[in-house]
């Protein structure tokens, strides 16, 4: 939950930006403020609803403690404009693509990363180590030493652990530089991807995925080629493009998916980059992943289901591991499944760890079809 606490320090403002009619601030003669006075007012005005924004987590200090003071050093070190942005963002909780609110890479008086200290303060207040966080794709960082940087705090996620440990190749840094480009160039750093009439069919094609919506056993709508690097879907997204599962029609819907539909919200963020195909949950519940990718458990004939928390990424389709993967390598008894496919639930889990055996008993689910050989 967010504080609502309304005090802050008596050298952060002078008074509010405007009165309760909408009119300039005054002094104790009754004559408007000087400009200079205004200015000060303003920013003050920004950093108090800032500072009301910050999220406290049960059995954490409400006052934040020792991050008050260095957040007070970051927010004198940022313009008004990026103040308005990181306010934006804070206040609509990620809703839309905020502007990124660039900060120089010193770190505060705690010597936390300015990243690290906004998602403290904002996100997750037990994070520790920046390690923990993954860039997302739509930020325009580059994340390289020595230069300014992104701390919007909704421009990052927090990585979730796979249930089976990762191949050194899979353990980058969260804040490398992402390598962008088309089809045929990232498929000189994928192993496994290399076949030609591929590269010429993608560049033709011009889409790297499929996605096919489902409820239960039927599918729902056409499929939805993606064409850009990264790709939203959503049931509701204010202000945004991509995949909305709220225009989709179909008839005589039942209570369980209309439940689960209306619990979809911001939905997820899918991008291609330079390693694999990653997800980020924006919405406020789980989803629930499963590729080939992923591996296996121990005497399983299928890969695992992985949970995805509210504000967490996963790789969800690595493509070094892909190129070892055998072809026809069966997917647990839920019918024909694609080695170059990965199969997303909303809300709702399955596989032997749950009630729901097979996606087909989930509500509300989609699989992603990639471009790749067949």
């Amino acid at each position: 939950m967010c504080s609502q606490e309304k005090t802050w320090p008596a050298s952060l403002w002078c008074e509010p930006s405007l009165t309760p009619d909408g009119s300039a601030p005054r002094g104790d003669s009754g004559h408007p403020l000087p400009a200079h006075l205004m200015f000060r007012s303003r920013r003050a005005s920004l950093i108090q609803q800032l500072w009301r924004h910050r999220c406290v987590a049960p059995g954490l200090d409400e006052s934040h403690g020792p991050l008050k003071p260095a957040a007070h050093a970051l927010f004198k070190k940022l313009k008004d404009q990026e103040l308005e942005l990181l306010l934006q963002a804070v206040a609509s909780k990620g809703a839309g693509e905020s502007g990124c609110v660039w900060v120089e890479p010193r770190g505060s008086k705690l010597g936390l990363p300015a990243s690290l200290l906004l998602c403290r303060l904002y996100r997750w207040p037990d994070l520790r180590h920046p390690h923990e966080l993954k860039r997302l794709s739509f930020c325009k960082s580059a994340g390289a030493e020595g230069t300014i940087q992104c701390c919007n705090p909704h421009h990052l996620s927090r990585l979730t652990i796979p249930e089976t440990p990762l191949p050194p190749y899979g353990k980058i840094s969260p804040f490398a530089p992402h390598l962008k480009g088309p089809p045929s160039i990232l498929d000189n750093n994928c192993r496994g991807w290399q076949d030609t009439t591929l590269s010429r069919r993608s560049l033709r094609d011009g889409y790297w995925c499929k996605l096919a919506y489902w409820e239960y056993r039927l599918r729902v709508g056409r499929l939805y080629p993606v064409h850009e690097d990264y790709v939203n879907v959503f049931f509701d997204l204010p202000a945004s493009s991509g995949f909305c599962l709220g225009q989709l029609p179909s008839r005589n819907r039942c209570q369980a998916v209309q439940r689960t539909r209306a619990k979809i919200g911001q939905g997820l963020l899918l991008s291609r980059e330079a390693n694999g195909i990653w997800a980020y949950n924006r919405s406020d519940h789980p989803v629930f992943v499963c590729s080939p990718t992923l591996g296996a458990p121990p005497a399983s004939s299928g890969p695992i289901v992985q949970k995805i928390l509210p504000g967490y990424s996963i790789k969800v389709f690595d493509y070094e591991r892909a190129g070892n993967l055998v072809p026809g390598w069966p997917g647990s008894n839920d019918g024909p499944y694609d080695t170059h496919a990965v199969r997303i639930s909303f809300t709702k889990g399955w596989g032997p760890h749950y009630s729901r055996r097979f996606i087909t008993s989930c509500p509300c689910w989609m699989e992603v079809l990639l471009n790749t050989p067949r």
